[in-house]
């Protein structure tokens, strides 16, 4: 086992789909060894075919989980990243980790409109468009993201898993 380290690091990656998370966390999983890839998509599709709770009860669950999973890999002498949309839950997510010693570097990922569209055209998912646009819209607007936003739009994905390395960590609590 390796030895504790003093502090351990958790990667949160935001933005609209097509905006470039994926690639970036997988990438960026591969460049730090010793981490774990939390993809939220995969904890908000847990529930069987038939039972699905409402949009609120199944976002609060996610959060949940991925806390809970932050929290048992940082236990376990393992950076986290998390790939996943962060709209309101980011004070609250920071506040369930403010007993461990960790980092949290926070990024939004955007793209120009245009860009996100042809990515999603590209990959067959049109139908996610209209989200992904109004996720962009979101995002950019809110306040408290302006200081970690990353346009990806004419970056390579290893540009852009450098400068998430290089980011500052949040300055916490952030209160």
């Amino acid at each position: 086992m390796q030895p504790t380290k003093d502090k351990h690091v958790v990667y949160l990656l935001s933005g609209p789909c097509g905006v470039g998370k994926s690639t970036v966390s997988k990438m960026l999983s591969q460049e730090l060894k010793h981490a774990a890839l939390i993809v939220g998509d995969n904890i908000m599709h847990m529930f069987e075919e038939g039972y699905e709770p409402p949009w609120e009860k199944r976002l609060s669950l996610t959060w949940d989980n991925i806390t809970a999973l932050t929290r048992n890999f940082i236990s376990q002498d393992i950076d986290v990243i998390i790939d996943y949309v962060v709209e309101d839950e980011l004070e609250w997510f920071c506040q369930n980790l403010a007993d461990l010693t960790v980092d949290i570097k926070y990024v939004v990922l955007r793209a120009n409109e245009d860009t996100l569209i042809e990515r999603l055209n590209q990959r067959g998912n049109q139908e996610l468009i209209n989200r992904s646009l109004f996720l962009l819209r979101q995002l950019e607007g809110a306040v408290h993201n302006q200081p970690y936003l990353l346009d990806t739009t004419v970056k390579e994905p290893a540009a852009i898993v450098k400068e998430v390395l290089d980011r500052e960590p949040l300055p916490l609590p952030l209160l």
